[in-house]
């Protein structure tokens, strides 16, 4: 199995697919997801010549479920340990939702001289949670709510998710597929319940502004304006106003798992901007 030990002792798996000497692709996944999550878009890329890489956050998918290091710091620096291992450089990040934080994170932090753009997708920054300087965001019950489901009966709770607001699939006309959310219950499940209770303050209560402030590369920020998860009026657009180099494009009617339903878009819109 292909992965990276942080200098904290945690294995970090990861997928790299590619002609080694192409320009990577590297993509960030959402809670409580695994690389996985990014299939349609891995494939969609390595058949165009890209080197597209993705790993599994920490107590994700098939790193390890440690005990600590579930916030934001740690998943960027994890991101890097990764980055460094495989020697990437002139990479394309693509985050999100909770991984479009990692990614602004990795990008601020950890990515000079090695980026060369940055896609969010229904990401969190700048910050999900209400607070006095962003009241336009989510009350912290609503969070304190998605804890004690995931305590009282995790499997559940995954399955309600991703059968309801995740996809839109509660929506009038929405078409819901069985194996789409079979597969996003199956990456969650592979998880540690640890590592995803505490994600959830990790991606709701992480203020991302200083971060976009810092970036400086082209930045895409793609978001559904009927995203039921992270809604856009305190994410992408308030986003976008920050990052010296932004543009926001949105999709009518697209869900907030817009990567998978609307793959084709996505992918098409990701290929023009790294093009471009």
């Amino acid at each position: 199995m292909s992965a990276v030990t942080t200098p904290d002792g945690v294995n970090v798996y990861y997928k790299d697919w590619g002609p080694r000497d192409a320009q990577p692709v590297v993509f960030h996944h959402g809670w409580p997801l695994s690389a996985d999550d990014w299939d349609a878009q891995m494939l969609y890329f390595r058949v165009r010549g890209y080197r597209v890489v993705a790993h599994d956050r920490r107590g994700h998918g098939r790193s390890s479920q440690v005990s600590d290091g579930h916030d934001m710091d740690h998943y960027a620096a994890d991101a890097a340990a990764v980055m460094a291992h495989l020697e990437l450089r002139d990479a394309i990040h693509v985050g999100h939702s909770t991984g479009g934080g990692e990614a602004a994170r990795y990008v601020a932090r950890h990515g000079r001289g090695r980026v060369a753009k940055l896609v969010l997708i229904g990401a969190v920054p700048p910050i999900m949670v209400k607070t006095p300087a962003n009241p336009g965001g989510l009350p912290l019950e609503v969070f304190d709510g998605f804890r004690a489901q995931l305590a009282a009966n995790r499997a559940q709770f995954y399955r309600d998710v991703a059968s309801g607001p995740f996809y839109g699939f509660t929506r009038p006309g929405a078409q819901a597929s069985e194996g789409v959310i079979a597969n996003w219950w199956r990456q969650g499940m592979m998880g540690g319940a640890n590592a995803h209770y505490d994600g959830i303050k990790a991606f709701s209560e992480t203020d991302f502004t200083e971060d976009l402030k810092i970036i400086d590369v082209p930045t895409l920020v793609l978001h559904g304006d009927d995203d039921q998860i992270v809604p856009i009026e305190a994410s992408a657009k308030r986003s976008v106003e920050l990052l010296k180099k932004g543009t926001l494009k949105v999709f009518h009617g697209y869900p907030h798992g817009m990567c998978t339903t609307h793959a084709d878009a996505i992918n098409a819109e990701i290929l023009a901007f790294i093009q471009g």
